[in-house]
């Protein structure tokens, strides 16, 4: 067996490939890295393709003897960049896989995104059937595009597609600073655009955290993930029967509930709750499906969330970084 990785020094590809390495049962499958601006240290059975997946002649060669691809390879709010790899990349990878006479599974990481999380309401949980519906900008776009692509390849042609649709991704202590009022605040949304400018600057020297509210005033809950837990799933449906030609959300069980957060951090670390009243709305990213085809189960739960973030000491060469941009 041969794996074909897009995105393998990304956030979720820097975890799997060495969990993936180490996996018992794929101990004779070799690996091929289809890299763009990163590089990847030299492993056993990893081989390197540096090529753009905006080109099809690079796409072509990296898929040459493939037997399974994971998709992880994203691009946010750069318009050029999001549709060169997001919808040429998407199409170029599903045309190579389903003209390769050795390709047997494509699994694609996709993003909640591709349903609007919290810009959009809805009245009950976000199953695998809610509607798709993108919130503004390229990037959510793109995502609902990629799951459009492969369900209809799988309908167009029958090919094993899998798609592990993933809420925001945390790892490290990115949880501890997407909830900071100071500048080096991780992801969103950024408080500048939700109050005051000065009261966040005057937050950013107390220890506070924020205590969103939904647009009905009650405390906002939002869908996360740890990237450990992408990874056991990746792995759960990587040549997995059960996970054909499927759609499955992959989030903690339950959405992280920001007044639980705020109480957390305010009995254990003395943190003073502020809250911020929003637009947004409260959402709910069912997982029963994962749960029920692949025997997966995520680990992390808020309380785990927040200890992880809190307590992980970041070396001075492991800045934080954004990862999708090229």
């Amino acid at each position: 067996m041969k794996l074909l990785i897009t995105g393998a020094a990304g956030k979720v590809g820097s975890h799997f490939l060495p969990a993936f390495l180490s996996e018992h049962r794929f101990a004779e499958w070799q690996v091929a890295a289809l890299c763009h601006n990163r590089g990847l240290p030299a492993a056993p059975r990893v081989s390197v393709i540096h090529g753009s997946l905006s080109d099809r002649g690079s796409v072509e060669a990296a898929m040459s003897g493939i037997t399974h691809v994971v998709h992880m390879a994203a691009v946010k709010e750069t318009p050029e960049l999001a549709m060169d790899v997001g919808v040429k990349g998407m199409f170029h990878l599903l045309e190579a896989f389903r003209a390769s006479p050795t390709a047997r599974q494509f699994i694609l990481i996709g993003g909640d995104c591709s349903v609007g999380h919290i810009f959009h309401r809805y009245d009950s949980p976000v199953t695998e059937d809610s509607p798709r519906r993108a919130y503004p900008g390229c990037y959510a776009l793109t995502k609902v595009i990629e799951e459009v692509m492969l369900e209809q390849y799988q309908i167009q042609y029958g090919i094993n597609g899998c798609c592990l649709r993933a809420p925001w991704i945390m790892e490290k202590d990115d949880f501890r600073y997407a909830l900071t009022f100071g500048e080096n605040q991780f992801g969103g949304p950024p408080w500048t655009e939700l109050m005051p400018k000065e009261d966040v600057a005057r937050l950013s020297r107390q220890r506070a955290v924020p205590l969103m509210l939904d647009d009905a005033g009650a405390p906002l809950k939002r869908n996360f993930v740890h990237v450990f837990d992408v990874v056991s799933a990746v792995l759960a449906a990587l040549d997995n029967p059960a996970a054909t030609q499927q759609l499955l959300n992959v989030a903690m069980d339950e959405p992280v509930d920001y007044s639980r957060v705020a109480g957390y951090l305010q009995a254990t670390r003395g943190y003073a709750p502020v809250e911020i009243r929003t637009r947004f709305f409260s959402n709910w990213l069912d997982n029963a499906k994962a749960r029920l085809r692949l025997g997966w189960r995520p680990r992390y739960d808020v309380k785990a969330l927040i200890e992880d973030a809190w307590n992980y000491v970041r070396a001075e060469d492991d800045p934080r970084k954004v990862w999708y941009p090229g």
